[in-house]
């Protein structure tokens, strides 16, 4: 744990929020920020973050001014704080969009909702074994919502990727960095994690890559 040293523990959650246990305060989390358009599924552009006492002692300890206007922590707290210093005008529509969001999960459940995750992007990944892919992610590594598989030999990465979004309406991301053209990340966040949506992949696949 980091709670009595001086360096602040900082999570990305912007696929994870929402879809498995992410305990803040538990887990003694300084900034956790993710994003609204995986598992919350809502319109993206909304950015959810949040700060520890440790993390904003921090900021407030700040000898330099903020160089960047966009992401100038110090003038956004002010903002959401007492003094309703400006720093931009209030995405409101958006605002909305997220509270409805988070009311359809409270609404099904967390746990529920973090079990589901679990078990079909288990049964995701075990299909994908079957037609001869293999996890990029080592194990304990691995996320449900988000596969990543390794493009077996022999199969094209952007000829069966195109197929899939051309004769099937199925998107699936590409790799990043060392990995571009080597893996395929597949998601499985929120509202699109759903049996259907697995088979109708793993039925596509099937078809392309035999």
């Amino acid at each position: 744990m980091l709670r009595d040293k001086e360096m602040l523990f900082l999570v990305d959650a912007v696929t994870s929020l929402s879809g498995c246990k992410l305990n803040v305060y538990d887990w003694g989390i300084d900034i956790c920020y993710s994003g609204a358009q995986k598992c919350l599924s809502v319109p993206p552009g909304l950015s959810p973050i949040t700060f520890s006492e440790k993390a904003l002692k921090v900021l407030n300890s700040k000898a330099s001014k903020v160089q960047s206007w966009y992401l100038d922590l110090t003038m956004i707290r002010r903002y959401w704080g007492t003094e309703r210093v400006y720093h931009h005008t209030a995405p409101i529509s958006m605002i909305f969009a997220l509270r409805e969001g988070l009311r359809i999960i409270l609404e099904d459940g967390l746990e529920e909702r973090f079990g589901g995750h679990e078990t079909l992007g288990g049964h995701l990944n075990s299909g994908l074994l079957e037609l001869g892919f293999k996890l990029f992610a080592q194990e304990g590594y691995r996320l449900p919502m988000l596969s990543s598989v390794i493009v077996p030999d022999g199969v094209s990465d952007q000829e069966i990727r195109s197929r899939l979004l051309d004769d099937y309406g199925i998107e699936v991301g590409v790799g990043l960095g060392k990995t571009k053209g080597k893996i395929w990340r597949i998601g499985l966040m929120g509202e699109t994690c759903k049996r259907q949506n697995i088979h109708a992949l793993l039925s596509a696949l099937r078809d392309l890559v035999r």
